[in-house]
């Protein structure tokens, strides 16, 4: 088959585009494609993509890291102490501190003496709530930060992030907000690329871009460097890296301290961006979620990037109170599984075939025979995407051959 180039996801993209637009015009679901689901997906999604890339540079070099959890939740604390004290951007840098002490605690463990990675990384989880929990008490309830609305699982606000708008398309320097006009028409396609375009355009937190160009940053490190090199080869076949020269010890604990620093501020964005102030449970497993967009993403950063951003969406509907856009999403959703049941006929596996068009039948049964998808499911639509996503792409996935594999220098036989 044919690799995917960038001109190919372009095309599908666009694809899919035109159908959300069919879709919203057919059901009359204006939240499908507005600017504020677009901005509420990519608030939601940015937390589990850095936890998610965090988890790719670790597993990159061979070490499985499902502690990200733990280490976004020690971001969210490092970067509210930080962040109400010094200002946010201070607050950032400590989230990455606070994650990076997390990925060391994992590297010790785990490269250093040899334990089983899921073991590590289930003692960081429970390690960074129980820590974080305790600290929150000491440090939150007493005091200055205590008269500042602090209390024993909050702290006090954190100042916000300075947010930025295009100017000319999206209001930005008080200039008019065009493509927002755009969107109040609800026209076919038009309004839905402008509220897609003003939603990635208008109000973008600073810390959101940055994270947005941590996708380029991350590939470009991991495949066309020399330290990406040894870092690869290091979680494919670390033994022969070390043939090479390669210091995999050095590589390992790199590539892990990076993980927790990238989890870190994943837990850093919830408390300067989310919602400015720590609170506990905050991080709402989106650290495992980021995993997954991981696993979907294939390992690269530009799966995991559309895979977060899926996830996002999906969670969206549910911030915005989303009944009849989910609504109209089981119609997007039905006329996907048509084509996947044509194409899989078409390959001649005629059982996948079977099961997606049985699958489309009943969606679009669903469809016609109710106005707006219960409450209920829209509030369980993030997980439910996350275990189907998980279900349907585990088919063609790589992981790299020596993940969560234990070594030892000079072991080679």
């Amino acid at each position: 088959m044919k690799k995917l180039r960038l001109p190919h996801y372009l095309l599908i993209a666009a694809g899919l585009l035109v159908l959300l637009s069919l879709v919203r015009v057919v059901d009359g679901a204006n939240d499908v494609t507005s600017s504020g689901t677009v901005e509420a997906m990519l608030r939601l999604a940015v937390p589990i993509f850095l936890a998610g890339l965090g988890g790719l540079w670790a597993e990159r070099a061979g070490v499985i890291n499902i502690g990200l959890e733990g280490m976004m939740i020690l971001g969210t604390w490092t970067g509210a102490w930080a962040g109400y004290q010094w200002g946010p951007w201070i607050g950032v840098l400590a989230g990455i501190a606070g994650g990076a002490l997390g990925g060391l605690l994992h590297a010790v463990a785990t490269v250093s003496f040899g334990v089983d990675h899921i073991v590590s990384g289930v003692a960081i989880n429970i390690l960074g709530l129980g820590l974080t929990q305790f600290l929150a008490g000491l440090v939150f309830n007493v005091g200055h930060a205590k008269e500042l609305g602090g209390g024993p699982r909050q702290s006090p606000p954190v100042d916000p992030i300075t947010k930025i708008s295009l100017p000319v398309l999206s209001g930005g320097g008080g200039t008019p907000d065009w493509l927002g006009s755009l969107e109040k028409h609800h026209w076919f396609l038009v309004s839905d690329l402008a509220g897609v375009l003003r939603g990635l355009t208008h109000q973008m937190s600073l810390l959101t871009l940055v994270a947005l160009l941590l996708v380029p940053v991350s590939y470009f490190v991991l495949w066309r460097t020399p330290f990406g090199l040894r870092v690869r080869s290091c979680g494919e076949d670390p033994y022969a890296a070390e043939s090479l020269g390669v210091r995999v010890y050095r590589m390992k604990y790199a590539a892990v301290l990076i993980s927790g620093g990238l989890a870190g501020l994943a837990g850093a964005f919830l408390v300067t961006v989310a919602a400015p102030i720590y609170q506990d449970g905050q991080t709402a497993g989106r650290g495992f979620i980021g995993l997954a967009a991981m696993i979907f993403g294939n390992w690269r950063p530009g799966g995991l990037a559309a895979g977060s951003l899926l996830f996002g969406y999906t969670d969206a509907m549910n911030v915005r109170d989303g009944g009849q856009a989910v609504h109209a999403l089981l119609l997007f959703v039905a006329v996907l599984l048509v084509a996947v049941a044509a194409w899989q006929a078409w390959r001649r596996s005629f059982l996948a075939a079977g099961l997606a068009a049985v699958a489309a039948v009943g969606l679009l049964v669903w469809f016609l025979d109710s106005d707006v998808v219960p409450g209920e499911l829209v509030s369980f639509s993030p997980h439910l995407t996350t275990l189907l996503v998980l279900a349907l792409a585990s088919q063609r996935l790589r992981m790299p051959a020596a993940d969560g594999l234990r070594y030892r220098r000079g072991e080679a036989r």
